[in-house]
């Protein structure tokens, strides 16, 4: 390790250019080298691959003959390295040798000193260039792999075999217990994906914290398998809204409503942390952001709001090819992301769309537009949202109270300052709430009526509820003065009269 080769300083000074996941690993593996004994190759053991070698026991010294070894490896390749303690010493030395004169030498080679030399007939091929760009495995490595790889690679070529050492912890029960066969507790990756899917497994693994020990057990597989669903039907609900899209809908950025540019900028965030997580190995935390994307922006806000738009509209309305547009560019970012991890759910949805000649797994992710991330829309929308949660609240309050059924039912009186209704200028609050109708009262002797908290806006003046005033829609189920207007389409209001009428119109044509 010191000597004349100082493969000990070298070794350090390799490890100066390389990224370590997580940083704090740099220490464990740095101290062990420096603290690191001269290395011996050789182990005494019953099994292991064999230092094929002969020793003259007059002279002490090794057998160096190219034709001894040559039917040494001959041996090995036929019948494996067993062949080194089943057959006769003669069968290598071959003929005019006396087996009597050597030692033959049945110590194994050091597994670690092994597996660390993958590295010189792994990597350098086409395809897999030299150093490789990451090793992973578990924390016990840097004693073992990490550290056999590093010093054999520093002693042979003068660099470090990796570019970045990804180290993760060791999996326990959901109690924090060893696994083992004497408590029962040892849950067989093949048991999960028999029950569960490997996508499931997988999910598990992008959802934990991998830089410290991890947990797993039926209660916590059972939650993921919940988590699971959410993203698979978040994909489903997109591949609904995308039937029959062609390219001909897509409208360009700026004729997009303000919703769905907010949409693409939520998108352009979660874009930037793939791309840092690439870049980094840094995974904890991604798949739960695109998880509480999935869940909170999209089923639990964007979809909702939307779906009057995508069913009711026409197809060539604006405002219907804005969401498709959205929809379209939301498929393939998630599709594409999910993909290392739900990888046959994200072929399933990738290739519902595109055929099964284009695998989701040859695609690259997609380039986030610089005009997509707009911080002074998502400051607006936050405030949006603050308010419309608000609305909700009292909106759930009257359909508990037994004053309304659906949302549809309801038309909500919403009072704003004037500096308020300033900045909420062409919100829609009936589409954002899924009311019929809200009438806002503008209040001149107030500065705020919403006052912006942790948890999203506290309220003043509580929006006032109260039972829609006209007839419902059959179509679109909204509760109009307008529906039965136009007396050739009874039971409908004005939108989805001149939808119908424009649908027949198509047909006749």
């Amino acid at each position: 390790m010191d000597g004349d080769s100082a493969l000990r300083e070298k070794a350090l000074e390799a490890l100066e250019d390389v990224t370590f996941v997580p940083a704090q690993a740099r220490n464990r593996l740095t101290s062990m080298v420096r603290t690191r004994p001269d290395w011996c190759i050789s182990r005494q053991r019953a099994w292991g691959v064999p230092i094929a070698v002969f020793v003259e026991k007059r002279t002490g010294e090794v057998l160096r003959d190219a034709e001894v070894m040559n039917r040494v490896v001959e041996a090995f390749r036929s019948e494996g390295a067993d062949a080194w303690y089943s057959a006769p010493p003669e069968r290598f030395l071959g003929e005019g040798r006396n087996p009597d004169d050597y030692e033959q030498v049945f110590d194994i080679v050091d597994v670690w000193f092994e597996s660390g030399s993958t590295h010189s007939f792994v990597l350098g091929r086409p395809g897999l260039s030299f150093p490789a760009d990451l090793y992973l495995e578990g924390s016990d490595q840097h004693r073992g792999w990490f550290q056999s790889s590093l010093l054999e690679s520093v002693g042979t070529r003068g660099v470090a075999p990796f570019r970045a050492l990804v180290t993760n912890g060791f999996v326990l029960d959901e109690h924090g217990r060893k696994m083992s066969k004497s408590l029962g507790n040892v849950v067989a990756p093949q048991d999960v994906n028999d029950s569960l899917g490997a996508d499931v497994l997988r999910l598990w693994v992008m959802n934990s914290d991998t830089n410290d020990d991890l947990r797993i057990g039926k209660e916590i597989l059972k939650q993921q398998g919940e988590l699971y669903r959410r993203l698979r039907n978040t994909l489903r609900w997109l591949l609904g809204g995308l039937d029959g899209f062609t390219e001909a809908e897509t409208l360009p950025y700026e004729q997009l409503p303000e919703l769905e540019r907010w949409v693409l900028h939520r998108l352009s965030e979660l874009g930037g942390l793939v791309a840092r997580a690439v870049e980094t190995h840094e995974w904890v935390g991604v798949y739960p952001a695109l998880h509480g994307f999935c869940t909170t922006d999209l089923s639990a806000f964007y979809f909702d709001i939307r779906k009057d738009t995508l069913y009711c509209d026409g197809p060539a309305t604006p405002t219907r090819r804005a969401v498709r547009t959205v929809l379209d560019i939301l498929h393939r970012c998630l599709s594409t992301w999910l993909a290392p991890v739900l990888v046959f759910t994200a072929e399933e949805a990738w290739c519902a769309r595109f055929g099964r000649e284009n695998s989701v797994h040859e695609q690259a992710f997609m380039d986030m537009p610089v005009e997509w991330n707009d911080p002074a829309l998502e400051e607006r929308w936050t405030r949006v949202r603050a308010v419309r949660r608000v609305i909700t609240t009292e909106i759930e309050g009257a359909r508990r109270s037994g004053q309304i059924g659906s949302s549809l039912q309801a038309q909500v009186e919403l009072t704003l300052s004037e500096e308020e209704a300033a900045l909420f200028a062409g919100v829609d609050w009936a589409e954002l709430a899924i009311v019929s109708y809200v009438d806002v009262v503008i209040d001149p002797t107030s500065s705020s009526v919403y006052v912006d908290a942790d948890e999203g806006g506290t309220l003043h003046g509580a929006p006032v509820v109260s039972v829609a005033a006209g007839e419902k829609c059959v179509r679109c189920w909204k509760v109009l003065p307008e529906t039965g207007a136009d007396p050739e389409h009874p039971g409908l209001c004005l939108r989805c009269a001149s939808v119908v009428a424009d649908s027949k119109g198509l047909e006749r044509a």
